[in-house]
């Protein structure tokens, strides 16, 4: 498990590592203006066989380096949409309508500036939001319980890129060449089949996407969006329970007789039970973060600043038109929309996740860095106009991080933010909790979970060893999170749990319910009960009472306003447990506390 802590660490180092490339490019362009031109314009030939092409330093970079850039883009794109927050209207409306007008006013804000100058052209340059700045600037900031706001700004950012995408696509191509195109077409039809390889996709997705690289390059369309097209088409998919449930056993088998066989079967199995799409973002965002990212920033952001260019940006359009755009239309489209949609009381913020916070986030989103930088060689053709371009871009940069800084380091500082799930919202009640062990126990668990959730099913044995562990020290109180968007019947299972409860057997009935979770249809619940000895016959009456879904509703609402969203959830004592939940990980945690 990925704790905040640790992507906020990861964040920051990435953003330190990008604003150290940036200071060494200003540097050795000022330096060296020659030595960094020449560098960078350095002609490098790529040749096998009798086919060849020829690149300079920079685009090798821009056009090569950054396609694993813009592949993770999509790849992040793809899993949101299809697993991830933008898969729920009412929680991914906000931020998606914030995105857009986030795109859209800085736009309109340059073009007004830059209308009678011949330059509206570069608007483009203004729209995108870096992410990887933005999110390592929340990090150093540290404002009080960023996660919410953290999921806010991702899920902008990824709308955000995506209009970046289609604007490169469609407003800053060189022209399309017809037969290159149908090429890349055909490419990407053939790249959609490669899942069902038997064996081989991860080479298979390797070639055809190096073929589709050059088909791209050579139609018009930028190269990079080739990445783009290859994510989009590898396959994003929630962990499989099959595959969960059998490294149980393999591992088993495997520490009771090691062998290669099934340490190999282990491997696959594990590779299996999560997507392509996961297991390339987790094995290669480090390094493009660390080291694909401040490449780039090397090779793009060396402008040469002196009093000459200085002058020139104090009264250039362009320049001012850029700072302007990005660091008071991010911050007006972004926190209008998000005011104006919580108004009309279309969509909902998560718990916790005020304006006010989301102002900072639309401050900060005026770093546009990455995406900006990226497209001043492609939306300006004069150099001395891109030089200005680029002073635009990192001075307002340096902007938005300050005001973002002053929004929510301050501000949480004169109204600090309510803490929205790091404590229990409605503290144990023996009259209407499900308890183990002593009521008046020294320590006490708190499990939100859900009856046809694997992970639950296996937290349950951990509790089993915490509740051995400390005897009549512990209390474990359950209390249901039915995640009915990806589990059909895990509602149904919890008000079967409660009707077992009105008959006194909860703790009987409800081990058997995770033991049997591809039964949790009424007719596989009726069998659970017969087993545990209920009257099945007022089982089933109470199946469907006002008073066995009340309960289940009940846990469903606190689960709700802490923003509790996954399962298995713990709370030790009164305070949320974050990070692993095997038994030992939750044992130092109770002597811990």
């Amino acid at each position: 498990m990925v704790t905040t802590l640790s992507a906020a660490r990861s964040d920051r180092v990435a953003a330190a590592l990008l604003l150290l490339a940036t200071i060494a490019a200003v540097v050795w362009a000022n330096v060296s203006t020659s030595g960094y031109e020449v560098f960078w314009s350095t002609n490098i030939d790529i040749s096998v066989g009798g086919f060849g092409a020829e690149f300079t330093a920079h685009e090798l970079v821009n056009e090569g380096l950054m396609t694993f850039f813009f592949f993770l883009v999509g790849l992040e794109v793809k899993r949101e949409f299809t697993i991830g927050e933008l898969t729920s209207r009412s929680r991914a409306i906000v931020p998606i309508v914030a995105a857009i007008a986030g795109l859209a006013v800085p736009a309109l804000i340059f073009i007004a500036i830059n209308a009678s100058s011949g330059s509206a052209g570069a608007w483009g340059v203004v729209i995108s939001t870096d992410t990887a700045f933005l999110l390592g600037a929340l990090a150093l900031i540290g404002p009080k319980h960023p996660a919410r706001l953290r999921t806010f700004l991702l899920t902008l950012a990824v709308v955000d890129d995506v209009g970046a995408l289609i604007v490169i696509a469609v407003f800053y191509n060189e022209g399309l060449s017809l037969l290159p195109l149908t090429i890349a077409i055909v490419l990407l039809v053939l790249l959609a089949f490669v899942r069902w390889l038997p064996a081989g996709t991860g080479i298979a997705y390797a070639i055809g996407g190096i073929a589709l690289w050059v088909a791209v390059s050579a139609s018009g369309v930028h190269a990079t969006l080739a990445g783009v097209a290859v994510a989009l088409i590898i396959p994003v998919f929630s962990p499989r329970r099959a595959e969960v449930e059998r490294t149980t056993d393999l591992t088993q088998a495997f520490r009771e007789s090691p062998n290669p066989a099934y340490a190999s079967a282990l491997q696959r199995t594990v590779r299996g039970a999560l997507s392509i799409n996961e297991r390339i973002d987790s094995a290669w965002r480090p390094y493009i973060q660390l080291g694909v990212l401040p490449i780039f920033a090397l090779a793009n952001a060396g402008v040469h600043i002196d009093v000459e260019v200085l002058t020139a940006a104090v009264t250039s359009p362009i320049t001012w038109g850029i700072i302007a755009a990005l660091v008071g239309g991010k911050f007006v489209g972004i926190t209008g929309a998000t005011t104006l949609m919580k108004r009309l009381g279309v969509g909902e913020l998560a718990p916790g996740l005020t304006v006010r916070r989301v102002g900072g986030g639309a401050a900060l989103s005026g770093i546009g860095f990455t995406i900006a930088l990226f497209l001043v060689p492609l939306a300006i053709s004069d150099p001395d106009q891109q030089d200005l371009a680029r002073v635009g871009v990192l001075a307002a940069s340096v902007i938005a991080f300050a005001l973002g800084w002053a929004i929510l380091f301050i501000g949480d500082r004169l109204r600090p933010p309510r803490a929205v799930g790091a404590v229990l919202n409605r503290p144990v009640d023996p009259a209407r909790d499900h308890i183990r062990g002593p009521v008046d126990a020294r320590y006490t668990i708190v499990e939100y979970a859900d009856f046809e959730c694997p992970f639950c099913s296996r937290a349950t044995g951990s509790v089993d060893a915490v509740l051995a562990h400390f005897g009549d020290e512990l209390r474990w109180v359950y209390r249901h999170l039915p995640l009915s968007s990806v589990h059909p019947h895990a509602t149904l299972a919890a008000q079967a749990a409660e009707a077992s409860a009105l008959q006194d057997r909860f703790f009987d009935f409800a081990p058997l319910l995770f033991s049997h979770q591809d039964e949790l249809d009424e007719d596989g619940l009726r069998r659970r009960a017969e087993e545990v000895g209920l009257d099945v016959v007022r089982f089933s009456a109470d199946l469907h009472s006002a008073d066995a879904a009340r309960r289940v509703e009940d846990d469903r609402l606190d689960a709700e306003l802490m923003d509790l969203h996954s399962t298995p959830t713990f709370f030790i004592g009164e305070k949320r447990h974050i990070g692993p939940y095997d038994s030992a990980s939750l044992i130092r945690a109770i002597e811990g506390q």
